[in-house]
């Protein structure tokens, strides 16, 4: 292999286009795609502007030649998460979660050698999620999932949600937690502080009720990531610890074991931004408990104004020895995906 297979964790698609959904259900508060000029859209939400994307957003031919630019080998894809729907009728999130899922698995199937794919699911009606995990892993080939840090008012921790999470280590699902309906965002709405500020906050409040709720305990097995480098949990270790210590009537009612008792349990991505960060966490969580994750294609992952997207970069640029270092580029993936490095070996040949 003529280079250290580098492998993206943590990016985002759509289709290029889906049905309207407020015709489709006969109720709003879905996305929809205006495709405005050349190469471009805006999600819009009814008709609130929510974001404005490019075609590598949904073109994977645009997503391979960018990672054949960049030195990216493979992506693993999931959709954006305020496509997640929770908070609609379950069956409509089921059907929106069949469109999404089977475009991800559409383009898996035509370049297995580029993309991985995480399937979305009706998380609030935990059958319907179920029925829909069976059939990504079994039919589609998918290797996991995505979930948001909460599903509505429901903690990961929460008894339904730990039925999809025990039915993900049964059949050997990945699972990828990202923020989404950040908490407080109606009180933040100045200088993009729910994805400054409540995003790290939401990564820290699903690592806790899993630990604090048993979650890890009761599916040793289960194959977790977190996005954005844990949030603010590895920053805020220590107070999570204090407390768990001076307040066991709260922290220690499911089990004993202290916070950092579950450090190396899970995988976090790589997306911290800072030297000193990563290098951080590499220490607090294991070199092989973290892998390479840009946000790609938004500008708040490895993205620069001057450069563009430079996914590895920071990692390539750590005092670390070559071996570390390609770890955290492609080999940690490789181990919470549970997939063999011989299926991408074509992607890390030079183009």
């Amino acid at each position: 292999m003529s280079h250290p297979l580098t492998i993206d964790i943590h990016t985002h698609i759509l289709p290029k286009s889906w049905p309207d959904l407020r015709e489709r259900y006969g109720y709003g508060g879905f996305i929809r795609l205006e495709h405005h000029k050349p190469c471009c859209a805006r999600m819009l939400m009814d008709d609130k502007a929510f974001r404005e994307i490019e075609h590598n957003c949904w073109d994977e031919h645009v997503r391979a030649s960018e990672g054949d630019a960049a030195g990216c080998h493979v992506q693993v894809l999931s959709t954006v998460p305020v496509m997640f729907s929770y908070w609609a009728r379950p069956e409509d999130t089921l059907d929106l979660s069949r469109i999404l899922n089977d475009h991800i698995a559409g383009i898996c199937q035509e370049m297995p050698h580029r993309y991985v794919g995480l399937a979305t699911l009706p998380m609030q009606a935990p059958k319907l999620a179920i029925r829909e995990l069976e059939r990504c892993m079994k039919d589609l080939g998918l290797a996991g999932i995505q979930i948001g840090t909460h599903i509505n008012d429901w903690n990961l921790d929460r008894p339904e949600v730990f039925d999809v999470l025990q039915a993900c280590e049964e059949l050997g699902a990945a699972v990828f937690v990202h923020p989404w309906d950040m908490m407080g965002e109606k009180e933040m709405q100045r200088f993009w502080l729910p994805w400054l500020v409540g995003m790290p906050a939401e990564s820290s409040r699903a690592i806790c009720s899993l630990i604090f709720g048993g979650v890890f305990d009761r599916l040793p097995n289960l194959r977790v990531a977190f996005a954005h480098g844990g949030g603010s949990f590895p920053a805020t270790l220590g107070r999570i610890h204090h407390g768990w210590k001076v307040r066991p009537d709260l922290l220690q009612t499911v089990h004993g074991n202290p916070p950092e008792h579950y450090l190396g349990k899970f995988w976090i991505d790589s997306l911290v931004h800072d030297p000193r960060m990563l290098d951080y966490v590499v220490d607090l969580f294991g070199d092989d408990k973290v892998a390479l994750g840009t946000d790609y294609p938004f500008p708040l992952g490895e993205w620069f104004p001057d450069s563009g997207w430079q996914p590895g970069q920071l990692i390539r640029s750590m005092e670390w020895s070559e071996a570390k270092k390609s770890k955290i580029l492609g080999t940690n993936a490789l181990d919470w995906l549970n997939l063999d490095a011989k299926r991408f070996i074509s992607a890390s040949k030079p183009h």
